[in-house]
């Protein structure tokens, strides 16, 4: 018997290859072996994508994969390989676009059959494991696929070939734009996005609505620009309905990752990293901008949150909280009246219920309450005292497992949020947590030269990393430099900007990205996306490194950046003309271009700068702030004291205001 012939998963980098390394199934990882295993038996592949926090996942799970009777069919008809998307970004993508393609929706679990060459034939997501609401059992499709494999084979290799074929086509490059990227473009596209608004309740298009964080930045970015009231409000309806509903953690802080209902009332417990950092981003902007409550209170707990439940020993961050705890939803939080009065006492419970939305009748399941927070309490310091009983109660009853596998995209992201919030809100604890896991995965995810996509417990797996994971942390190490005024890290965020530039750039099409490096392994269709989505995507993310790379770098790089941002940045206009709302991250890296890029550095002396904070609290979104000790950096160089004060040195594109010394000047200066 082949050594395949067993369960592979057991020595995966990847927790939810993990939880089926116990499975009758003979699950294999993604590679040449299990490819070459099908091709030697001539049977087809039967390919499972999920990912750990994901409900549906662990339910196909728990119904088919767990069962002796249907894994002794997987087993006897096909090869059988588990792929954790979270991981393999480039292999969710291609045949998550198969799946769509062919049966016009996606989603996970994906369960995907292809021939020994990879190429997709059929493709679905959950089968329940007995027929039920019009779908056939996971049985059925596997007796069925298998008939048609045997018995059909023709029609098999005449579907899979056209299937590849349109993946393949489906790789071209977004056309070149006719038009410039202009103020009114980006004023064009606000408006479309807010036409779409739902104004009663906070987001954009019905439900299930997802926390639009990237679009939320974007137009509040465009609102810094023109001072339209209009989108400000657009802005702080949805932050406030999400801050206040039940997709916010009310007792621990942090985002879920969507809300089932239009309210944002019932969320889907998963709490995703990737969501956590990019709000992060969004309410300390808000909060530092208007001075809103609300936002910096969120701001701060999802910080803390982050800090405390997603940090693993690495000094990085995990992918996600668990949908499910003990594979029942909810669990961990909601609460009926009763439990309140039992972890408060009487009195406090039955204030609590009141404050925070929990009735007899329920808004979740069993007559249990998702904790919501229409309202600011009118005793706040009984509701902090409440609330620490609360997470206290919280913390005794079963918990939610944890995804501890690192991936580098999301923890650039979260690179990003706590440089600048700690720069911005004055929580140098958060900028000190940014680095120490900017320092992780300089020192662990680059290997050889390379770098690679995640780890877990410290030990890199083999995957390597696609555009957005290079984008994002060179994004971070930006950051970090404008946070710290350290050169190590724009020195760093220039290799990972070089990586990016020689191996995923389309040499053919300037402006254009590929999503998987040139040396990457070879698939049916090297994919590429450039629509944002749940993350931003590779091709706005590396707009967003190259721009900021360009006013922090010296000249000779800074040419080149430039004018790979420009090329980069056009092939965004169709995306923010036509579908504005799936290119909230274009929007954000667009606005900070077309403001122009706008520069500030500060010239000091070395000690504390008032002139500094007043920078970073006042900046606009994307504005460039750099403090420290003339030439100490390129964009220091030949910015000296002013009368050995302080001086900020605001420039706008290649035009530069005289220096200023005073913060109340600077701070009039930036809201030009």
């Amino acid at each position: 018997m082949s050594a395949l012939s067993r369960n592979t998963l057991g020595g995966a980098t990847s927790p939810y290859l993990r939880q089926h390394a116990d499975n009758p199934v003979h699950w294999q990882q993604w590679g040449p072996d299990a490819l070459a295993w099908a091709a030697e038996r001539d049977v087809p592949i039967l390919l499972s994508v999920g990912y750990s926090a994901c409900h549906w996942c662990h339910v196909m799970a728990h119904e088919s994969f767990e069962d002796e009777a249907t894994a002794a069919v997987m087993n006897e008809n096909f090869v059988c390989i588990k792929v954790d998307r979270e991981e393999r970004p480039d292999l969710d993508a291609i045949y998550m676009n198969a799946t769509v393609a062919t049966t016009g929706h996606g989603g996970w679990p994906m369960t995907c059959f292809l021939t020994p060459e990879a190429e997709p034939f059929y493709c679905g997501t959950y089968y329940p494991q007995t027929p039920r609401g019009g779908m056939p059992s996971f049985t059925q499709v596997l007796e069925a696929i298998t008939e048609t494999w045997r018995e059909r084979r023709d029609d098999v290799q005449q579907a899979s070939a056209s299937i590849a074929a349109e993946l393949r086509a489906g790789g071209a490059g977004v056309p070149a734009a006719t038009a410039p990227l202009t103020a009114e473009l980006l004023d064009a596209a606000v408006a479309t996005v807010l036409r779409d608004e739902d104004t009663e309740r906070g987001g954009f298009g019905g439900a299930p609505k997802f926390p639009p964080s990237a679009l939320l930045e974007g137009l509040l970015r465009g609102y810094e620009r023109t001072g339209d009231g209009r989108v400000l409000a657009a802005v702080q309806r949805t932050a406030a309905a999400m801050a206040r509903g039940g997709i916010y953690d009310q007792v621990g802080g942090g985002f879920a990752r969507y809300s089932v209902d239009a309210e944002w009332v019932v969320p889907h417990f998963e709490k995703m990293l990737y969501d956590n950092a990019q709000l992060l981003r969004v309410y300390a902007h808000l909060g530092r901008r208007t001075g809103s409550p609300l936002a910096l209170r969120v701001a701060a707990e999802t910080a803390e949150f982050m800090l405390r439940e997603l940090r693993t020993d690495t000094g990085c961050f995990a992918s996600a909280l668990d949908a499910d705890t003990d594979g029942v939803e909810g669990l961990t939080y909601a609460w009926t009246p009763d439990q309140l009065i039992e972890a408060l006492g009487f009195e406090d419970g039955i204030w609590a219920a009141g404050l925070l939305a929990v009735s007899s009748a329920g808004t979740f399941e069993a007559g249990t309450s998702v904790l919501q927070l229409p309202s600011d309490p009118d005793d706040p310091e009984r509701w902090e005292a409440v609330r620490a009983k609360l997470f206290e109660a919280r913390s005794a009853r079963p918990q939610p497992g944890r995804d501890d596998k690192v991936v580098t995209a999301w923890n650039g992201l979260t690179v990003t949020a706590l440089a600048e919030a700690g720069a911005g809100l004055g929580r140098p604890d958060w900028t000190a947590a940014a680095a120490g896991c900017a320092r992780y995965l300089l020192d662990e995810h680059l290997v050889d030269g390379r770098l690679r996509r995640a780890s877990l417990g410290g030990v890199v797996g083999d995957a390597a990393a696609v555009l957005d994971d290079h984008a994002a942390l060179a994004t971070g190490l930006l950051a970090l430099h404008q946070a710290t005024g350290e050169l190590e890290w724009l020195t760093r965020a220039q290799e990972i900007v070089t990586l990016a530039l020689e191996h995923f750039a389309d040499p053919d099409e300037p402006g254009c990205w590929f999503d998987t490096a040139d040396d990457a392994e070879r698939l049916i269709a090297r994919p590429r996306d450039p629509f944002d989505g749940a993350t931003p995507s590779g091709a706005s993310s590396i707009a967003e490194a190259l721009l900021a790379a360009t006013a922090l770098s010296e000249p000779e790089n800074s040419a080149r950046y430039a004018a790979a941002a420009a090329e980069t940045l056009q092939r965004g206009v169709p995306l923010l003309a036509r579908v504005a709302r799936s290119a909230g991250h274009w929007l954000a890296v667009a606005e900070a271009s077309v403001r122009g890029p706008v520069q500030v550095a500060v010239a000091t002396d070395g000690g504390e700068s008032a002139l500094l904070d007043a920078a970073r609290r006042a900046a606009p979104g994307g504005v460039i702030v750099l403090g420290g000790a003339p030439d100490s950096a390129p964009l220091l160089a030949d910015r000296p004291l002013v009368d050995g004060a302080s001086a900020a040195y605001i420039c706008r594109g290649f035009v530069c205001d005289r220096p200023v010394t005073a913060p109340n000047d600077l701070i009039e200066a930036l809201g030009r």
